[in-house]
This record gives C-alpha cells, sequence and structure tokens, in this order.
C-alpha cells in the first residue's frame, strides 16, 4: 500500500513534502531532537514515518501537490509548530530551573546538558530531565506521532498555511515563560520573603555578617521549597498529552488556508 501510494500520480511530490514536515517536527520535538542520538537514526526514522503518512497525506490532499518554496517553507511551519507545541513544558521546566538558580544564588553552577550539548545551570538540567522523564513517562512522545498524524487532515501535504496563523504560534512563545515562572514561583516567593527577613535582621545585628548567612540560607530555603513542590507539579505533567492535543489543533486549525475547514 505504502509502495502504492508513492508510485501514484503525486506521490513523490506528497513525499517530499512530508519529508520537510516531518523534518520540522523531529527538529523541535523533545526526546527526538536530543543531539546524542545518530543522525543516521534520526534520518531513517524521518523516512519511516514519510512512507507511514504518505497513504493519509495524498488521501487528504489530492494529486494535484507541486513541491515549490511556499510549500517546503509551509510545511517547515507546520512541523516545526508540533513539535514546538510538545516541547512547551520541557522548556518551560528548564526555564523554572534557570530561575531557581538565580533565586538561590546556583546560576554558576552549570553541567554539560546530555540532551543539547550545552551548557546549563544544574537545577535548570535537573528539571529539564524531570520534565523529559514524566514526558515519556505519560506517552507525550506517542501524542506527538499522532498529532503529525491527525495534521494531515487539518492541513493536507501542499495546501500552505494562512499567513495569519504564525501571529498565534509568536504569542505561544510567550506560554514557555509563563509557566516556567508559575514553576518557579513557590521557590522565588519563599527566598524572597527570606531575604526580607534576613535584611530585618541585618539591621537589628548590625555585627552579623549577611553575605556569609545569605548564600546557605537562600539554597536551603530554595532546595526545600522544590522539594516539596515538585510533587505538586505532577498534575500538570500528567495533564500535558490533553494540553497537548488542544494547543497543536488549535495552532493547526488557525494556520489552515480555510478556517472552517475539517478538523
Amino acid at each position: 500500500m505504502i509502495l502504492d501510494a508513492f508510485l501514484s500520480p503525486g506521490g513523490t511530490s506528497a513525499a517530499a513534502l512530508l519529508l520537510f514536515r516531518i523534518t520540522g517536527l523531529l527538529a523541535v520535538a523533545p526526546m527526538f531532537s536530543a543531539r546524542f542520538l545518530p543522525l543516521q537514526l534520526k534520518a531513517a526514522f524521518t523516512v519511516l514515518l514519510v512512507m507511514l503518512l504518505l497513504p493519509a497525506g495524498l488521501a487528504a490532499g489530492g494529486a494535484d501537490v507541486a513541491v515549490t518554496p511556499e510549500a517546503m517553507m509551509g510545511e517547515l511551519v507546520v512541523g516545526f509548530t508540533l513539535g514546538f507545541a510538545a516541547g512547551i513544558l520541557v522548556h518551560a521546566a528548564e526555564v523554572a530551573g534557570d530561575f531557581i538558580a538565580v533565586q538561590t544564588g546556583l546560576s554558576g553552577a552549570n553541567l554539560l546538558d546530555p540532551l543539547s550539548q550545552t551548557q546549563m545551570p544544574v537545577l535548570g538540567q535537573f528539571m529539564g530531565l524531570a520534565a523529559l522523564t514524566t514526558f515519556l513517562a505519560v506517552g507525550g512522545h506517542r501524542v506527538v506521532l499522532e498529532s503529525a498524524a491527525l495534521s494531515m487532515q487539518v492541513i493536507p501535504p501542499g495546501a500552505g498555511i494562512h499567513p495569519d496563523g504564525i501571529l498565534p504560534l509568536v504569542e505561544t512563545g510567550s506560554m514557555l515563560f509563563s509557566l516556567g515562572l508559575r514553576m518557579a514561583a513557590p521557590v522565588i516567593a519563599a527566598v524572597t520573603i527570606g531575604n526580607v527577613a534576613l535584611g530585618v535582621l541585618a539591621r537589628t545585628v548590625p555585627q552579623m555578617n549577611v553575605l556569609m548567612t545569605a548564600f546557605p540560607l537562600q539554597i536551603g530555603i530554595g532546595l526545600l521549597v522544590l522539594s516539596v513542590s515538585i510533587p505538586l507539579m505532577g498534575g500538570l505533567f500528567t495533564a500535558w498529552p490533553t494540553q497537548l492535543r488542544e494547543l497543536g489543533d488549535g495552532l493547526l486549525i488557525q494556520m489552515a488556508p480555510d478556517p472552517g475547514g475539517p478538523r
């Protein structure tokens, strides 16, 4: 069936466009975009997804599919949108870890992140890996592949995207920072209260060395509150597959050439 779809009229063009969509998806989606994965494995998985989605793409878009620069850019944007929506929670956890590291004075403690191969604070790396582990545990990776298949119905290969759909994608980026701030809010509030109390104490007892007391106090309060608040984030991570479907579908519907098209 897959071979017949590839050899059918328009099959080669649809496969080429699907290649751009899947490439954009795997370039930014959590776990799939990890740098430690061999390029050969990523390439093989990309080709496999293209061949599996090709029959659905031809059924949705028809045989009159043309490979144009506009169509290729549109497919890249669609794939990037799906991958970006899937990675918001993981990246928000990393942002929360960065916020916490700055507030507790641990921003200078950096390690090499095995996923991105870049230096980042230990707390940011810890939060990101915890979010990624939970993402995989609740089946988020399967939701990403499911979203790629469902995108064939909303935006068929070569159909292009509506220009007005780019703005909601940009606005969705603010969700990353708001989620990160919400995750880090308990630690930020506790450390701020501790600093205020320490400032009052320093005014009361001028002989006290504030700097020598503030650093261990900030770290202790931050880690204590973080250990208490991490279980409370479980509900947010557990409900993420449903939120991912809603977010991805909403962005794709706004990007669809016909806003009243099929969902």
